[in-house]
């Protein structure tokens, strides 16, 4: 099993910045992509960013310039920097994974998620 703990998240002005950040740990013998969803109240989770184990990214077009998502692959561990933030970017940010905690074992895994609210 793998787990995701996120954190990071908290209440900021409009126009700050935040970095959250996600561990997996667990029984883990490789991780492909992982992610950051999120969900705003009475939304549908949305992706937010992606980096796939080669380090291709790809954003959602709403955080485009604004978010970067990186990867420390010897920590199993996933960022996301977050800048110039809206009150739109309010939401429960769910961290993401699809990892094999032993060969031919893949399985998406996701966090309990963190808070992020942007005031104005």
């Amino acid at each position: 099993q793998v787990q995701l703990v996120e954190s990071g998240g908290g209440l900021v002005q409009a126009g700050g910045s935040l970095r959250l950040s996600c561990a997996a740990s667990g029984t883990i013998f490789s991780i492909d992509r992982m992610a950051w969803y999120r969900q705003a109240s009475g939304m549908q989770r949305e992706l937010v960013a992606v980096i796939t184990n080669s380090g291709s990214t790809n954003y959602a077009d709403s955080v485009k310039g604004r978010f970067t998502i990186s990867r420390d692959y010897a920590k199993n561990m996933v960022y996301l920097q977050m800048n110039s933030l809206k009150t739109e970017d309010t939401a429960v940010y769910y961290c993401y994974c699809v990892a094999e905690s032993k060969p031919r074992y893949t399985y998406q895994y996701w966090g309990q998620g963190t808070q992020v609210t942007i005031s104005s």
